[in-house]
């Protein structure tokens, strides 16, 4: 063990070239704890928030074969555009989804309309009530259709809604509002009261709009009636539960509409939206939206889902958008991590190795010496090697306390980066409305329900932000275990490539040269 103490009087003796190989040792094992911890923090964000964010299927009416089958019946001739209905989703098959494997929170959707009653007054504008006469007029003019009934051609024809009268309010029937996309994305939020949730079913609660309360002097617990869409008549009294406020401005249409503006969505359980739509519609929803624990699992999930339905009437579309978002940020965060750990660990043997064989330079004849009393070469490393494992101690001591620094430094820098690029591809998808493009809104066909109101629900692109800002990156007893491992093979390739051009002499020509 002679090596040992050795080494240990070679370091006292050269104080300067001791600390200079700690410093070195210290930045290079501080940037790869770095990187350690980040890509450590990273892989670890993905498993957890991937379970928050999830995935979402909605089980809805299939669009399609029902337009393929109207086409079919017609006998190859145009089809009749009075015919075109669509089935409902039974409330059943849609309860045997929920029970399925894999479902962490699920939703019931249902929309309706109705109209003004006592204690309420639409928010409206000069363009929306020119709007309702002309369509009253229209109506009284020759809206009525060979059988007497009324057409609505917003509506779904030959649906329960098909001789709707120009409504009032959109009422949006939810089993969980939290889960609705307006509320879910941050458009919309609760600002008195409570949400519409699962307690609620079969009661008339409803959340109303912050700008329709405080024009109608309405408060949280305060009650107001709507009359039925088809029956001004018929009257429902609801008790206001909750009142949120909504960022949605609307758009034209909203102006010459009650039921199209923004303010005169009344949010209710969707067993009162069915009442409204009339006593076909007991026993269905318009759609189900299931929000799943693992989004890797959605395939599976599916499969098992269309065994409990009818695919010819139902259809199932997948929404992982949010854990798509989520998930690639995190991945370039741990990606960028991962290739500092590699090339810190090699800039770190090149610079070691540099400076190693300086000082073994400055000490041949200290090597001739020791090899000419007959001490071995493999000795002689092994006292490189240990000077160099005692920097690298010390050097670990250092990183471990500071490296935590430097990780959140890095980290925070890395995750605004690719949390500004997770948002700007979501603004670059979104449609003119802030809707996703394509084909589906929040995991929903388009045109599945009544506008707005019927929004999709599931995850959202907030709470994939929200994954990647939540990103924990502290030392963790794992990562400093594997930093001394690379300290270790960092110590050792560097003492093994600068021996190379002196032990390999004899010690005669080492000493006379």
């Amino acid at each position: 063990m002679n090596f040992i103490k050795r080494a240990l009087l070679s370091m006292r003796a050269k104080k300067g070239r001791t600390f200079l190989l700690c410093a070195v040792f210290s930045a290079i094992l501080i940037f790869v704890l770095a990187g350690l911890t980040i890509q450590s923090a990273a892989l670890t964000a993905t498993e957890n928030a991937k379970k928050s964010v999830g995935a979402t299927v909605t089980l809805s009416a299939n669009r399609e074969a029902a337009m393929k089958k109207n086409q079919d019946s017609a006998s190859g001739e145009r089809p009749d555009p009075g015919s075109f209905s669509l089935t409902p989703v039974s409330l059943e098959d849609a309860q045997k989804i929920a029970e399925l494997a894999n479902v962490k929170t699920y939703s019931f959707l249902s929309s309706s309309s109705a109209g003004a009653g006592e204690g309420i007054t639409p928010i409206s504008s000069e363009d929306s009530d020119t709007a309702t006469s002309e369509s009253s007029d229209s109506e009284q003019a020759g809206g009525e259709n060979p059988d007497g009934q009324m057409q609505s051609g917003g509506q779904m024809g030959g649906g329960p809604m098909a001789n709707m009268k120009q409504s009032d309010f959109q009422v949006s029937g939810v089993m969980d509002l939290t889960m609705a996309s307006d509320f879910s994305s941050g458009t919309a939020e609760i600002t008195s009261g409570e949400a519409i949730s699962e307690s609620d079913k079969d009661t008339n609660n409803v959340v109303i709009e912050e700008t329709l309360a405080q024009a109608n002097d309405l408060a949280v617990g305060d009650t107001f009636k709507i009359t039925d869409p088809e029956d001004d008549e018929k009257t429902y009294e609801l008790t206001i539960k909750g009142i949120y406020k909504t960022s949605e401005n609307g758009d034209s249409m909203g102006m010459m509409f009650n039921f199209l503006n923004p303010a005169n969505t009344l949010y209710t359980s969707y067993t009162l939206a069915n009442t409204l739509k009339g006593e076909d519609s007991a026993g269905t929803i318009d759609s189900a939206s299931y929000t799943l624990e693992d989004p890797k699992e959605m395939d599976s999930f599916v499969a098992a889902a269309e065994k409990l339905i009818d695919t010819e009437s139902f259809s199932l579309q997948t929404n992982d958008q949010a854990y798509q978002q989520m998930l690639q940020p995190l991945n370039n965060v741990a990606s960028f991590a991962k290739n500092i750990v590699i090339l810190v660990a090699v800039a770190g043997v090149i610079i070691l190795t540099l400076i190693v064989m300086m000082t073994i330079r400055e000490r041949r004849y200290e090597i001739g010496v020791l090899l000419s009393l007959g001490e071995s070469r493999f000795k002689v490393v092994l006292q490189f090697f240990s000077e160099i494992i005692v920097c690298m101690i010390v050097a670990l001591i250092i990183a471990t306390f500071s490296g935590n620094i430097v990780g959140n430094v890095v980290g925070e820098q890395l995750i605004d980066q690719q949390t500004q690029s997770a948002q700007q591809s979501t603004t670059d998808q979104a449609g003119p409305n802030g809707m996703p493009g394509g084909d589906q809104q929040g995991g929903r066909p388009n045109g599945g329900g009544m506008g707005r109101g019927m929004s999709g629900i599931g995850a959202s692109s907030a709470e994939a932000a929200q994954a990647i800002e939540n990103l924990n990156i502290s030392v963790q007893p794992k990562e400093i275990a594997i930093l001394a491992g690379l300290g270790v093979l960092i110590s050792f390739f560097s003492i093994v490539l600068s021996s190379i051009g002196i032990l390999r002499l004899q010690p005669k020509k080492i000493l006379t040269t």
